[in-house]
Order: C-alpha cells, then structure tokens, then sequence
C-alpha cells in the first residue's frame, strides 16, 4: 500500500526537518556535529552489511550485486565530485570560511546534489517495503532500513540548517529551504511505490544493492573524512555505537520475523 511508504517518508521528512529547526534554535559545536554525522553513519554502514547485502547477495547473481552496488557508489561519488557534495552532514568540515563567501555560486549545486540523495532514500524506502509483499517477506529489512535513514536524517537536516545559517540565511528562510529540499526523499518514496509495485522482485533487489552502494559511500565519506580531519575518537565511538545499535535492531527484527 501507498500509505505506509508516505508514512515512512514522512516519518524521515520529519527527522530532516526537526533536524534543521534544532540548527536554528541551539547551538552546536564541531565536536556535537562529528558525533551524530558519525552515528548516522554507522547506521547506514550496518543496515547495508546486515541487512541489504545479505538479502540481495542471496537473491541476485553475484556480478548483478555487485554491478548494482558499484552503481549506486559511483553515482554519489560522481556527483560529490562534479557536482557538490551529496550529503551536507559530509561537507560540514570543509564548509570553511572562503566558502562561505562565495556561497552563492554553489547553493543551487548543494541543493540539486542533495536531493538526489534524499530522492534516492525516498526509492530505498519504496523497495525495503514493496519487498515484504513479494514471495519471502522480510519486515525485519524494512525496519532496519527505515531506521537507519531516520537517524541518518537528523544529523543532516542539522547540518543542512548550520550551512545555510553560516551562510547569512535567515531562520525562516533557512527552514524553508531544508523542507524544500528534504520534501524529495517523499517525491522519491511515492515514485517508488509507482514503479517498484509493477515490477519483479529482480528490479527491487538490484534497487536495493544500488542504494546501498550509495550508503557506503556517504558512510566511509563522512567517517573517513572526519576521522582525517578532526575528531577520531568520538568518530569512531560514535560510527561503533550506530553501526552495532542498528546491528542488533536487524538481529531482533530477524528473530521476531521467524
């Protein structure tokens, strides 16, 4: 059904943009920031090895896993590259000074870059939950995966809100600007439900590995660049925490599944 894909969407939406509203009424430091930027890392990084891969892995060749998965990698790297970085929580430690000024130049290619990504979250969505209705039903996916963009969510919509703060936005302008832009992770859902209803479970795998690919970009991306950059042990404690946390979420998902 289309109601619990909005739902779940919506759900994400909410995160995102209670994210930006708690950039606009508290402050926040560096080292707040690498934790929860670590955190949804984590999660991401857990739900495609425990649950995404494994699922996918056991229904796809292993050469349409694999070529889905380094689709989905190369699609955020590519557009990290040429384009801007397609997660704000990632670009937070270079979003420095020079920046700043020239922001006008590179808003327009933040906001194209990270509503791809957020499009992409709203299709994962779609494909973890039209999955529980093809012949092996797997909730236990579905929540994990659910789970782990929300919490993902959060740090980026905090890190949307302090960039666009940093760079003379209003409050209000600045709100609307990450629901604007967050409001594509529902686009992605609802078109997700329109295509992935129509088609086999072939194409829901082969999505799913492709958006894990792209979790595994913004996870290594994000924790590699902060860890080079600037607090280590709170990165990695805080990458651990999420990535065991949403680990045993999957393993109790699992067993009440069975």
């Amino acid at each position: 059904m289309a109601i619990p894909i909005v739902i779940r969407t919506l759900v994400a939406f909410g995160v995102a943009v209670g994210g930006g509203l708690l950039s606009a009424v508290l402050g926040r430091t560096h080292k707040q920031l690498c934790a929860l930027i670590s955190l949804g890392a984590g999660t991401l990084l857990g739900v495609t090895i425990f649950a995404i891969g494994p699922a996918c892995w056991k229904a796809l060749a292993p050469w349409q896993f694999l070529l889905a998965a380094a689709s989905g990698y190369a699609l955020f790297a590519i557009i990290s590259k040429y384009i801007f970085h397609v997660c704000p929580a990632c670009a937070a430690s270079h979003f420095d000074e020079a920046t700043t000024h020239r922001f006008g130049e590179i808003a327009l290619a933040m906001m194209i870059a990270l509503a791809i990504h957020c499009t992409v979250d709203g299709l994962a969505l779609a494909a973890g939950r039209e999955e529980r209705t093809g012949p092996a039903p797997s909730q236990w996916l579905d929540m994990s995966l659910t789970m782990a963009i929300c919490v993902h969510k959060a740090p980026e919509g905090l890190a949307l809100g302090a960039l666009l703060l940093g760079a003379g936005y209003s409050r209000a302008r600045m709100l609307w600007l990450v629901a604007a832009v967050e409001s594509t992770t529902i686009l992605g859902g609802v078109l997700g439900w329109f295509v992935f209803r129509s088609v086999s479970n072939l194409w829901l795998d082969l999505a799913l590995a492709h958006a894990g690919g792209g979790f595994i970009f913004l996870a290594t991306h994000a924790v590699l660049g902060e860890i080079m950059e600037h607090e280590k042990k709170i990165v990695v404690l805080s990458c651990t925490a999420g990535f065991c946390a949403i680990a045993a979420l999957i393993l109790i998902f699992r067993l009440q599944a069975d």
